[in-house]
């Protein structure tokens, strides 16, 4: 898929656009609607995609509720927050590009070695042999435009893609030649999870059908 210079004018929206304002209520299907949330145990390793170069470490957390929710409690409510924090910025980018719903993911990168240099813009998914670039990236600092890292530093940001990633199925990650392709392979992770979601739900709300009736 070909971005237009128009399209990566939209890249680097200021944090600045993000203060003041109220956070936006975004439309979900009906799936993200049933998904309990707070009854996962599942870290952001467990959803991470990870890319490694000789001078940068990139991390891939796909922000999408059908597998955030399967977080533990913590973890889903930080990742919430963050993306609350900067919702402006992401309708703003979102509104620019005509997309009503944008897919979101969380991306960070780690220096390996001194004066590290990254491009964020070169990082892409690849979906049923359509290649995505980002719509346009909402940083959480002014180091993130620099590009450049020092050892154990680490920038992070939000990519805003055109459509929603396929986290129930497979899509690739790639960066500087190189390719993540681990998602597939969580898939079992991510199954096995929905079903003790479902069952940890069903005993809450047993637990609580009997505390009305001893009442």
């Amino acid at each position: 898929m070909k971005v237009s210079r128009r399209m990566w004018s939209l890249l680097f929206v200021p944090a600045a656009l993000c203060a003041g304002r109220a956070a936006s209520a975004q439309a979900t299907s009906g799936a993200l609607a049933t998904m309990p949330a707070g009854y996962g145990s599942l870290t952001q390793n467990d959803l991470s995609l990870r890319l490694r170069t000789p001078d940068i470490e990139v991390r891939f957390v796909p922000l999408d509720a059908r597998v955030t929710r399967l977080l533990a409690p913590d973890s889903w409510s930080s990742l919430r927050s963050l993306v609350e924090s900067r919702r402006a910025a992401i309708d703003s980018v979102a509104n620019s590009a005509g997309v009503s719903r944008p897919g979101l993911a969380l991306v960070t990168f780690f220096g390996q070695r001194p004066n590290a240099r990254f491009d964020p813009q070169t990082l892409t998914v690849m979906v049923r042999n359509r290649e995505f670039r980002p719509l346009g990236i909402v940083p959480f600092s002014g180091r993130f435009t620099s590009q450049q890292l020092n050892v154990r530093e680490q920038v992070s940001a939000i990519f805003l893609f055109e459509e929603d990633l396929p986290v129930n199925d497979s899509f690739t990650v790639l960066y500087a030649g190189l390719t993540s392709d681990d998602w597939q392979g969580k898939q079992r992770t991510l199954d096995r999870e929905r079903a003790r979601v479902a069952s940890r739900e069903r005993g809450k709300a047993m637990d609580s059908t009997a505390r009305d009736s001893a009442r």
